[in-house]
């Protein structure tokens, strides 16, 4: 039984890259490079030296996140986070890593508000029900292990089926949107 997850959660549809956030979560390759749709808009916003701040962290394995300045943002920090490898295959435990990877970092920051693209459905490996599942399975280890959470997360998805994928997760998980 996994234990209530305190975090503020809301699904938004549109540009995460338009929320004013400590820092926003997006969906990243090994490699670094912002190429995923959300990454784009908010590379967009940001500024290209955003993500060659990125890439010149890189490359990392899959499963894991990098941190860098908000640029043009208003948010302070983009954190680009590796869920899903360049060979594309669907490995859950990766995409957990990932995105404990991601809220390991923003708690470092000291970060309680967080806006997130969605990771791990970007090339369509993992579907929006999925990934969402596996963002709050997440979240709530976190709860049972202590660890950091931010106070609100705005889960930022381009379409009505993606949130109606989000939101059901988070009913069904208990975590209802507010």
């Amino acid at each position: 039984m996994h234990m209530a997850i305190s975090t503020e959660i809301d699904v938004w549809v549109g540009d995460v890259a338009e929320l004013e956030v400590d820092a926003i979560i997006v969906p990243a390759s090994e490699s670094l490079f912002m190429t995923s749709q959300s990454a784009r808009a908010v590379k967009r916003i940001a500024g290209e030296s955003v993500e060659r701040d990125a890439v010149e962290q890189g490359p990392v394995a899959a499963g894991s996140a990098v941190v860098t300045g908000g640029g043009g943002l208003a948010s302070g920090y983009v954190i680009h986070t590796v869920g899903v490898g360049h060979e594309l295959r669907k490995d859950e435990q990766l995409l957990a890593a990932a995105l404990d990877a991601a809220l390991d970092a923003a708690a470092r920051l000291g970060l309680t508000r967080m806006a997130a693209a969605p990771v791990g459905s970007e090339r369509s490996v993992f579907t929006p029900d999925e990934a969402a599942e596996i963002l709050l399975g997440v979240m709530a280890d976190r709860v049972e292990r202590g660890a950091a959470l931010p106070d609100s997360l705005v889960v930022a998805v381009t379409s009505a089926p993606e949130a109606t994928a989000y939101r059901a997760a988070l009913e069904a998980l208990g975590a209802g949107s507010r």
